[in-house]
């Protein structure tokens, strides 16, 4: 704040000026009191004069009697109503009393009167600060430092602004200009090392967050942050520490609770993940993210009844997360109740008619309820998008089974079809063959009855019902019966097929931010029915063990091991991609992120990960085609109109910025995020 005092150019009278001198002196020795009855007397003499009452304002102002400070200055607009700095006096006085609306008309005066007084803007980005108006308060503290760059405290005002209004990038800008101009008397650390947080830049964070709590041991924020940088540079110890710091001096802190739930789940210390989610969700029973993680770390543990529990009591609270209808969906699945799981898999549908996993995860459902020409149906609709060896193979299982249970009905045309459909899609188990063969023999063509008879056997020499019919098959044709044989069934000859009973689970994942750590990034857990495949999970599995130990060379050298196996596995190409984009190699990881597309046009994930490794290189044309395409796929993918909000304010483009924070926030499901981004709105639309 500026005090100004203006000396009056009119003349006063003598005995006047007699007492507004001893007025001055009293008040050089503090006494303020004398000093006041000294100016009345004066007024009394040389009522007009405006020095007399400046003066009186500003014992008034100095003894806190600001009311009659403020009438005071009143008087003095009267009598010198284009006097700039009396505005400014009048302004101080409303700003010590946090009348802000107030202070800010009397400086915008000040500066109507005399607008290159450049000090004013200092008053009036002040005002507008205490007042939450940061983008007003950011262009005057700009426009004051144009003038006085090294004004130290309003930089650290402006920098504050910053980072109060969500700009952290401007924000590290002016505190690093402060710091490298005056690193030893640098005291706002704290602030520093959060808008380094705010920026990702995790490592630089921590440094500075340690020197504010070396300044300020007891500051909590301080080692919040430190923690959160911590955990998000997978320094998870020393982050454990600190979280047990911010416990021992606010116990019941439990906001942050969740955060340090999501360190200890991933640090596998699943027991006490659990006991600290429980914590938070007592005192936040309405955050739907707390629910999920509790589900997920159950669901590590395979406890599938408190996942469930979890999952559906963070669907009570968020209806329309299809994210957590499809993990329902999962553990119905894995309970073997396949039933319940159809119904998920069908709202999952019927939000995302084209979900591929979800597709295939309804198809396996109908298969293991016997459901096979239901689960024959989808299959040959999935095929139909994306070649699949798994969908296959399931496809040629349920055949065989439908075939057996039409030749059982006497449907032999039916049966043969899809016994021949089967057999043509690779079938290897012989009781494919040997069906068929029943088939052909009831439908009279003797031929390929007797081919297939000897298929079957050469597959399965040790089955002696194979051998027997033939040699009975043969005896009639021999005596030349012609009768049509009555087909029966062994039990030793039914064959239970099994499909593939596990979901298809594609982890979702993002890297874009998250007002915190999320869980959600679920492991694949693909269970297949051929041994290779089942050797491909097993490698995926020991990568993902791998990714969690930050073993990245192990984890890379095993899931490209599952590629040879089956290179049309997007996930792993995905997650090969993120490795190599952890490590930096931004080239590696976006040729990885373009095979996951190319395996799967439609993989939403692999286009948004593309995305943001195009943004890092800073080509932001290519990364804003490929949010269009995630949206243009799944136009419920909120974080894809984030980005693209975020592109497009690079660019100045505020409408469309505008545009699709409007569209994250009607899809965006992180209710932390809400205020993020209105707040950027608010600030694109001033």
């Amino acid at each position: 704040m500026l005090a100004v005092n203006v000396p009056s150019y009119s003349y006063m009278p003598p005995e006047a000026n007699v007492l507004y001198q001893q007025a001055c002196t009293l008040e050089y020795q503090h006494n303020y009191k004398e000093a006041i009855a000294k100016v009345l007397e004066a007024i009394n003499i040389a009522g007009e004069d405006a020095l007399l009452y400046t003066k009186l304002a500003g014992l008034y102002s100095d003894t806190d009697q600001y009311d009659k400070a403020i009438e005071a200055y009143n008087t003095v607009v009267k009598l010198r109503p284009d006097d700039a700095f009396v505005y400014i006096s009048i302004g101080n006085i409303y700003e010590n009393q946090a009348k802000y609306i107030q202070a800010l008309e009397a400086y915008n005066q000040a500066l109507k009167i005399f607008p290159q007084y450049k000090y004013n803007y200092l008053n009036i980005a002040n005002v507008q600060y205490q007042m939450n108006d940061y983008p007003a308060a950011i262009e005057n503290y700009t426009k004051f430092l144009d003038t006085y760059s090294n004004h130290k405290e309003a930089r650290e005002s402006l920098a504050n602004a910053y980072l109060a209004s969500k700009q952290a990038e401007n924000a590290v800008e002016q505190y690093s200009k402060l710091y490298d101009a005056d690193s030893e008397n640098f005291k706002d650390y704290a602030n520093y090392g959060l808008a380094l947080f705010q920026t990702k830049d995790y490592t630089k964070a921590a440094e500075f967050l340690e020197k504010a709590i070396e300044k300020d041991p007891d500051s909590l924020t301080s080692h919040i942050s430190l923690a959160l940088s911590y955990q998000e540079l997978e320094k998870n110890e020393q982050a454990m520490q600190q979280y047990q710091i911010v416990f021992e001096q606010a116990p019941n802190l439990h906001s942050v609770r969740f955060d340090y739930a999501n360190l200890l789940a991933d640090m596998g210390k699943n027991g006490e993940a659990i006991a600290q989610y429980k914590i938070y969700v007592n005192n936040y029973p309405k955050d739907v993210r707390a629910y999920k993680n509790l589900g997920l770390v159950y669901k590590r543990i395979n406890d599938y009844d408190n996942t469930i529990l979890n999952y559906e009591k963070a669907i009570a609270l968020d209806g329309d997360d299809i994210d957590i209808k499809k993990e329902l969906a999962s553990c119905y699945h894995m309970k073997k109740d396949y039933q319940t799981a159809l119904k998920y898999y069908d709202e999952v549908l019927q939000a995302k008619p084209d979900d591929y996993d979800t597709k295939v995860n309804k198809a396996i459902a109908l298969h293991a309820l016997n459901r096979y020409e239901d689960a024959i149906a989808l299959y040959k609709e999935i095929l139909s998008t994306k070649a699949n060896p798994v969908v296959e193979g399931n496809l040629t299982d349920a055949l065989i089974a439908q075939g057996e249970i039409d030749l059982n009905a006497k449907n032999y045309t039916k049966a043969q079809e899809e016994f021949e459909e089967a057999i043509s899609k690779g079938a290897k188990e012989s009781f494919a063959y040997y069906g068929l063969a029943k088939s052909y023999r009831a439908n009279g063509m003797n031929d390929k009855a007797g081919e297939f008879y000897e298929k079957a056997i050469a597959l399965a020499p040790e089955k002696t019902l194979y051998s027997n019919e033939y040699a009975e098959f043969i005896a009639e044709i021999n005596s030349a019966a012609v009768s049509v044989p009555v087909v029966t069934t062994n039990p030793e000859s039914s064959t239970e097929v099994t499909p593939v009973v596990a979901p298809v689970n594609t982890q979702n994942i993002q890297e874009g931010k998250l007002p915190s750590i999320s869980l959600e990034n679920s492991e694949n857990e693909n269970v297949v029915n051929v041994a290779n495949v089942d050797k491909s999970k097993d490698l995926i599995l020991k990568g993902d063990e791998n990714y969690k130990k930050d073993e990245f060379d192990l984890a890379l050298k095993n899931y490209k091991a599952a590629l040879k196996i089956n290179p049309n596995d997007e996930v792993t190409l995905l997650k090969i991609g993120n490795i190599y984009k952890l490590e930096d190699d931004n080239n590696k990881a976006l040729d990885f992120y373009k095979k996951a597309i190319f395996v799967n046009p439609d993989y939403t994930d692999g286009w948004f990960n593309l995305g943001l490794a195009y943004a890092n290189d800073n080509n932001i044309s290519k990364s804003k085609e490929c949010f269009e395409k995630v949206i243009s796929l799944n136009a419920e993918y909120a974080y894809a109109y984030y980005a693209l909000a975020i592109a497009y304010e690079g660019e100045d483009d505020k409408e469309q910025a505008v545009k699709n924070y409007q569209l994250f926030l009607k899809y965006n499901k992180d209710k932390s995020m809400v205020k993020v981004v209105e707040d950027r709105i608010n600030s694109l639309q001033r």
